[in-house]
């Protein structure tokens, strides 16, 4: 009896699912190779980068929605977990009862009542992810059944940004205003001490941006995922079919706020503060071309384009030979890219897949008339 071959759809999953292991797999294994915490650290940081890049994928490429605001989610999970370490810090950097010294320094006589659920660290976590997916779904419910779509989603969740980024600045007694939250406690979980600059804050990291990567990986293989990318190929359609089109994308538009906020509270324990700046239109921006440099439609093609922008803006600002140009370095690098890769690097090593497969089918083919020819003159 013989097997049915398997589906095209089955057969590209698993080659993803093999692909994207591989990947993690090569995450998990370098800290083998490399015996300096300062390097652990930034390539820790690289990583969160990676992971809130992947996060705007879910959205933008296979949703559609350009969220020009992704730092906000980013913003809002580090603050969260800023919080609760502060309150965790040694006593000199307290004042009177373990108020934080910004707020001492603001003439605050007893911390806020915001403030206080933060003691508590499963709290911190669990607020990290549900404040970024609690407004971005409200932001997303009244975009979506609105029925906003385009260029004007972009202005609003970047306006949405800049407010933010605004009232954080303004209540300084609250949030530490410009100098954000600093003096911060390192992580303990589990009886595990996670320093900013040891292995197992990079294993941290590693271990949650294999687990975000599958599940977003899980979400665009489901039902759920499939109708995302006909709303964002062709919404009138999807809508004509009777599908709720705006709650689809309220949906991608959380998810992706929940990872960008792990995110966030990742890169508070690798940088060891929270500042304004994770909340800025600089890094909003960044966060896009580095999704558009590796392919907005592929997961891990994201997460890597952020690796490895980010990693050549390093190298770059810190050599002394490209230390008043790698500015404009980077700048050609993304107008090559935004031209001759629309898809990103994603894209052009999908292109070379799909020539050498089908060179490979070619050859095959040939080989099977070949045959057929010479069995007919026999």
């Amino acid at each position: 009896m013989q097997r049915k071959p398997m589906p095209a759809s089955t057969r590209q999953t698993w080659t993803q699912i093999v692909v994207y292991a591989l990947v993690c797999a090569l995450i998990f294994i370098f800290p083998l190779f490399i015996d300096d915490g300062f390097l652990l650290n930034r390539y820790a940081r690289y990583l969160v980068l990676g992971m809130v890049a992947m996060a705007l994928s879910l959205s933008w490429g296979y949703a559609g929605i350009l969220n020009l605001g992704q730092a906000l989610s980013f913003g809002l999970g580090s603050y969260c977990m800023a919080m609760a370490l502060k309150l965790r810090t040694v006593p000199v950097h307290t004042g009177a009862e373990g108020l934080p010294d910004f707020m001492v320094w603001n003439n605050l006589e007893s911390l806020p009542w915001f403030w206080q659920p933060f003691y508590f660290m499963p709290f911190a976590i669990f607020a990290g992810i549900a404040v970024p997916v609690a407004l971005a779904a409200i932001l997303g419910w009244f975009m979506f059944r609105g029925r906003i779509t385009g260029v004007y989603v972009a202005i609003i969740t970047l306006a949405t940004l800049v407010v933010a980024n605004l009232l954080i600045v303004d209540q300084q007694r609250y949030t530490g205003g410009f100098n954000g939250i600093t003096d911060l406690a390192q992580l303990d979980l589990f009886g595990i001490t996670f320093d900013a600059y040891s292995a197992s804050t990079y294993y941290l990291v590693a271990i949650c941006l294999t687990a975000c990567l599958f599940l977003a990986l899980a979400i665009t293989k489901s039902k759920a995922g499939l109708i995302l990318q006909a709303v964002r190929d062709e919404e009138n359609r999807v809508r004509y079919f009777g599908y709720d089109v705006a709650a689809f994308k309220i949906l991608a538009l959380a998810a992706s706020a929940g990872i960008a906020g792990v995110a966030g509270m990742l890169y508070t324990i690798v940088m060891e503060f929270a500042s304004p700046t994770f909340l800025g239109v600089p890094l909003s921006l960044s966060i896009v071309i580095w999704c558009a440099v590796g392919g907005r439609q592929s997961l891990l093609g994201a997460m890597l384009g952020a690796i490895l922008v980010a990693g050549m803006q390093g190298a770059l600002s810190e050599s002394e030979i490209f230390l008043d140009t790698w500015t404009l370095i980077m700048g050609a690098v993304f107008v090559l890219v935004v031209l001759f890769l629309p898809k990103g690097i994603a894209g052009l090593i999908e292109a070379i897949w799909d020539r050498v497969s089908g060179l490979g089918k070619q050859t095959r083919a040939r080989t099977t008339v070949r045959i057929k020819k010479k069995a007919e003159q026999l």
